[in-house]
């Protein structure tokens, strides 16, 4: 599975970005996808994710701010960033989930993409 990110980019403090995420190779069973951010000397943190059936989750942080969407037809993940706010300054990374058996999932990355809010 390749997952090929993009929609990055500068932005001023409130306003919005579009970020999508497309899967490509052996695609099949996907499962969830999903949203990472890392900000310079920080971890590796969790924005947004969403399964197969449409059921997402997000950090506390982003709440009523983003929102994760996917086209399963055209195996891409979107996340829809407004209220843009410097502390949202990281490289996102996108995930792709793929079952293998009840116990096992295997997690493919994306390359990342860097998202830069100005203040």
């Amino acid at each position: 599975v390749q997952l090929q990110a993009c929609g990055g980019g500068l932005v001023q403090y409130g306003g919005s970005l579009r970020l999508s995420c497309a899967a490509s190779g052996s695609i099949f069973s996907i499962s969830a996808m999903g949203w990472y951010r890392q900000a310079p000397g920080s971890q590796r943190e969790l924005v947004a994710g969403i399964t197969d059936g449409g059921s997402t989750n997000y950090a506390d942080s982003v709440k009523g701010r983003f929102t994760i969407s996917r086209d399963n037809t055209n195996n891409t993940a979107y996340l829809q960033m407004n209220s843009l706010k410097p502390e949202d300054t990281a490289v996102y990374y996108c995930h792709a989930d793929q079952f293998i058996s009840n116990s096992l999932n295997r997690r493919y990355w994306g390359q990342g993409t860097q998202v830069t809010v100005s203040s």
